[in-house]
């Protein structure tokens, strides 16, 4: 719970900083060209892109203020607050505290149709008779009594093997442990695919690009491969005439 109120906590300061903070950032950047004797944009003219002229559709009022304040500025905030409130809330109604006093049987169903392709619409009404028994079970079963967090939860699921009982709960269960290890692992390989796919490598194939994706991904792997192994490997690959 405490998770959910500093994700709204931050997301309205995010709200703040967008609908303040720019000017307080721009006599920042200000400060900063003069001091550093850099030629400080007129926010005042018409913007003029990267090519050094202005879109066709582009309006006449069109000036840098705008371009920069609500094409860059607010559309960066915005990647930071688009956080789904919904769906923290729906995982901590998991937590086993206090005798599993914030469980939702109704939140952990919707908390479901955040995964459609874990979920068809059969085992979604199956779930749902299955979070009801498993909560009747858990709340008189007094291995459950002192459990802290959902990873704790998911251990004593396994040692209770009522991961067997309740299938699909355990895989609710799972999908909400791996949520934030995930969404971090893919934020990081878009990242990785931008620095890797850029304008010079605009035509890369899709089988090239995916090996490139992995080699810079998964660097820890890939310090124990040698050059050797490498070469052996494309030697490998299909009869040379040349031996490197």
């Amino acid at each position: 719970m405490e998770a959910v109120l500093l994700v709204e906590s931050t997301k309205r300061k995010l709200q703040e900083f967008r609908e303040s903070g720019f000017n307080p950032l721009l006599k920042k950047i200000h400060l900063f060209c003069g001091k550093n004797n850099i030629q400080i944009l007129n926010m005042e003219e018409e913007y003029i892109n990267e090519k050094g002229h202005r879109s066709k559709r582009q309006r006449h009022d069109f000036t840098n203020q705008h371009y920069y304040n609500f094409d860059c500025f607010n559309v960066v905030v915005d990647w930071f607050s688009d956080i789904n409130t919904e769906l923290l809330q729906n995982m901590t109604t998991f937590i086993s505290y206090d005798s599993f006093s914030k469980f939702d049987e109704l939140k952990l169903t919707r908390l479901c149709e955040f995964y459609p392709y874990d979920f068809d619409s059969r085992e979604k009404i199956t779930l749902s008779h299955q979070l009801g028994l498993y909560i009747d079970n858990v709340q008189k079963d007094e291995r459950y009594a002192n459990l802290n967090c959902i990873a704790d939860l998911s251990r004593v699921m396994v040692e209770t093997r009522k991961h067997i009982s309740f299938p699909l709960v355990y895989r609710l269960l799972k999908l909400t442990l791996v949520l934030l290890v995930a969404t971090a692992t893919v934020e990081r390989c878009f990242s990785v695919v931008k620095n890797v796919k850029t304008k010079l490598r605009n035509r890369i194939g899709q089988d090239f690009l995916n090996a490139c994706v992995v080699c810079s991904i998964e660097k820890e792997a890939f310090e124990s491969v040698t050059n050797e192994d490498v070469i052996n490997r494309f030697q490998k690959m299909k009869f040379r005439r040349g031996q490197l």
